[in-house]
């Protein structure tokens, strides 16, 4: 009979990975995690937390300088970005960034290097080997290459680069207008960077309805941040101590110098390295396949998060990895994921929250459908200084509620309640009996109602 190190071996200590090592050590199971970064992933490192911390700040800056209207003087207000970072460093240590104690005080080993399978059973890690009963990747995803040439002397951003940059550049040229990529590009403007946004597509945003990036546009270019749409990045040249960005527009190639350039391509699974043809598991670079249940074609290997491909969201692959988990601890679980109600946000101001089907969605799978969309001034009663925004609800024809787009300040939270509803079939009907407070984005949700009843 084989003889096993661990019940589970966990690759990746990210969202996924820290959820699955945790319910199957509570559940008595002999738990190994392996990392080859930063213990806790992106989202303690170097996305949600620490940006979620530095736009905090941002934010505040940016509001305070635009309150002239309201009676506020903030002709001096400036930032001490050190400080800043220090306020940066102590949420990350609040949340348990780079921790392996965490782990290690629940009597969960912790393995630092890249793991590479050998076999489906055995993994290496270095110089060492571990066998395990199952596994569970959980590798997260990486920056795509889009093809953009890069001269060996150019230094660029990833990402995960911002949040440890000593200070802001004067200029930046965000490559990528998606999700990451608008975040960046707010944050930088609101610390008083000269910014550039650009995408190959149509619109900013291009996964979220039309209406969201036409918003959003508008609201960069009174922030100053200049968009360039349908336009592709070719290459990256040094141009004394700036970087020259040559990129194609209208047929023509144009070129601009900045002082960093923030690449923002989207994300593509780590499956590379990770040794999976030595098991037979079935891949591709768009992920892992696996099940409703995240197993893959291989039984005792389980993929969960970003590495499956996908939205990327934290909510969603922490309930991957529940229901992996369940499986892993009980092969008699019939348990399978289950996505209805989760939201997918945009942390940009004003926050855009999605639940649910939006009108693209619908359309793609040619169904019938009702929208109602309804601009934050129609609720006059907010005393925010703040109209720039929609609410816009999404019914069948029977009434029943199929999804929503939201564009306010506090979207995640407005968009709560349509969560629920969502994931208990709520019709319209039900969801406009709920009470709704008077003088909030949330009456809004009320007003859609009431028009999508008519």
């Amino acid at each position: 009979m084989a003889r096993f190190d661990y019940d589970l071996i966990v690759i990746g200590s990210g969202d996924a990975g820290t959820e699955a090592a945790f319910l199957a050590n509570e559940a008595g199971l002999k738990v190994a995690v392996v990392e080859s970064s930063k213990w806790g992933g992106s989202t303690l490192n170097y996305s949600d937390i620490p940006m979620g911390a530095l736009n905090y700040v941002s934010k505040l800056l940016h509001r305070a300088k635009n309150a002239a209207k309201l009676g506020l003087s903030s002709t001096a207000l400036r930032y001490n970005y050190p400080t800043v970072n220090n306020w940066k460093n102590f949420a990350m240590k609040r949340a348990g960034a780079d921790d392996k104690k965490i782990y290690t005080d629940e009597k969960i080993d912790c393995i630092e290097g890249e793991a590479r399978f050998i076999s489906s059973r055995e993994i290496a890690v270095g110089d060492d080997t571990y066998k395990a009963k199952q596994f569970l990747i959980a590798t997260g995803a990486k920056i795509a290459d889009v093809g953009i040439k890069i001269a060996d002397n150019v230094n660029f951003l990833m990402p995960e680069d911002v949040p440890y940059i000593l200070r802001p550049p004067k200029s930046v040229f965000v490559v990528g207008a998606g999700a990451t990529g608008c975040e960046l590009a707010q944050y930088f403007a609101e610390m008083g960077t000269a910014v550039t946004l650009a995408d190959l597509a149509v619109r900013i945003l291009p996964q979220e309805d039309e209406e969201v990036g036409q918003v959003l546009e508008e609201i960069y270019t009174k922030e100053s941040i200049k968009v360039l749409t349908q336009s592709r990045v070719v290459a990256l040249e040094k141009q004394d101590n700036a970087v020259k960005v040559i990129f194609i527009r209208g047929g023509q190639e144009k070129s601009v110098k900045v002082d960093e350039v923030a690449l923002c391509t989207g994300y593509t699974p780590n499956v590379q390295d990770l040794g999976l043809n030595n098991t037979k598991v079935k891949f591709s670079h768009e992920g892992i396949r696996v099940n409703n249940e995240m197993q893959t074609n291989v039984k005792n290997i389980f993929a969960c998060g970003d590495v499956i491909g996908g939205h990327s969201n934290n909510t969603k692959a922490k309930i991957e990895a529940r229901i992996a988990a369940m499986h892993i601890i009980s092969g008699r679980s019939r348990e399978t994921v289950d996505y209805k109600g989760l939201i997918r946000t945009t942390k940009v101001f004003p926050e855009i929250a999605t639940v649910g089907l939006n009108e693209d969605d619908c359309i793609k799978a040619d169904r019938k459908f009702k929208k109602v969309i309804k601009p934050l001034y129609c609720n006059a009663a907010i005393t925010e200084n703040f109209r720039s925004g929609f609410i816009k609800m999404i019914a069948d024809k029977h009434g029943l509620f199929l999804g929503a787009t939201i564009m306010a300040p506090n979207a995640t939270l407005v968009a709560q309640e349509l969560s629920m509803a969502l994931r208990y079939n709520m019709s319209i009907g039900e969801i406009y009996q709920v009470p709704h407070p008077e003088n909030e984005w949330t009456l809004l949700i009320k007003n859609c109602c009431e028009d999508l009843l008519k």
